[in-house]
């Protein structure tokens, strides 16, 4: 099975011989692995099971002043298109004739962010509240250029999935109320799920916090991967009794308690305690719930990447699980 079918396995959760393995890195964090493995990167170093790439995206251009004020801009939302499509399709050929990984085109601040980005967090979360038709027009906007920027790579054969961001929650609970969620979130968002949907790629979704509310919604609309899971924000065990057989998850290994403050031996535990019970029936990307930092001792990550490569501690044990 080649490392892309293995990742394609898992997210239809069937059977597979071991668990599928996604860990980035900051640049600290790069740095900090460097000491122990010298120069060389620590993407290559990890040897993941799935490998990133950034397509030609979008950026704010030329904002005016009052989009950095408290009441709504009267300027126009400008924009600027980034990267180049040629060198874009010509590296996505160069990696699939060298690679058998999963290929992720990955965006993060897709669409919410995107928004706030433009206004900043505190003044788009009183636009939501204050003023729901300049917020719902700017949502519009993005999601529209969104669409567009998508339509122009997912004919890429070489394209397995799409990962959008955007960060709904707060480490206690969303950022905003569930039915403000779905008024003026969730409709941009089923959109780009059903255009990539349409070209046969799985749809990615990086949101931290505590997200619980929404997931149910985010099975309906065909969400397949959640991403970052974190352990602190929600409780993994109920994560994945009530929502592993719909969804597949990557992360949920703590970056704020064993990675950075514990032992070796304390992340090697943790690591195979969240496999072991992420992995049942499939649906579970093993990582860390944020790219490693700068805090986490080049040890402590040596461990985390051993114990991802390991295989026969990895395997799904329970076959009942495994064939629903």
């Amino acid at each position: 099975m080649t490392r892309r079918n293995l990742v394609k396995a898992v997210i239809a959760h069937k059977p597979t011989n071991r668990i599928p393995y996604f860990i980035r890195f900051t640049g600290d964090g790069e740095k900090e692995l460097q000491k122990a493995i010298g120069p060389r990167s620590a993407l290559d170093f990890a040897d993941n099971d799935i490998i990133e790439i950034s397509p030609p995206w979008w950026g704010w251009n030329q904002l005016g002043e009052d989009w950095t004020r408290m009441d709504s801009p009267s300027t126009p939302s400008r924009v600027t298109g980034t990267g180049s499509y040629s060198a874009f399709f010509e590296s996505l050929k160069m990696l699939r004739n060298n690679s058998d990984k999963y290929i992720l085109a990955m965006i993060y601040g897709s669409h919410f962010e995107k928004a706030y980005f433009a206004r900043g967090i505190e003044n788009f979360l009183a636009d939501l509240a204050g003023d729901p038709p300049f917020a719902q027009a700017l949502l519009n906007r993005i999601i529209e250029k969104n669409l567009v920027m998508l339509d122009n790579f997912l004919a890429a054969p070489e394209i397995d999935g799409v990962l959008l961001g955007s960060d709904w929650g707060t480490q206690i609970d969303l950022l905003m109320s569930p039915d403000t969620w779905q008024a003026m979130i969730r409709p941009g968002e089923q959109r780009e799920y059903d255009l990539i949907h349409s070209y046969g790629k799985d749809v990615w979704v990086h949101s931290c916090g505590n997200v619980m509310k929404v997931i149910p919604s985010l099975i309906e609309m065909g969400l397949d991967v959640l991403n970052p899971i974190q352990p602190e924000a929600m409780d993994l065990a109920t994560l994945k009794s009530t929502f592993g057989a719909q969804l597949t998850f990557w992360g949920g290994i703590t970056t704020q308690r064993d990675l950075p403050f514990g032992t070796p031996d304390d992340v090697r535990r943790e690591t195979r305690r969240v496999r072991n019970l992420m992995s049942q029936g499939g649906g579970y990307i093993l990582a860390p719930s944020q790219d490693i930092q700068g805090d986490v001792p080049a040890a402590n990550i040596l461990a985390l990447i051993e114990t991802a490569k390991e295989i026969e501690a990895s395997r799904i044990s329970d076959d009942t699980a495994l064939q629903r």
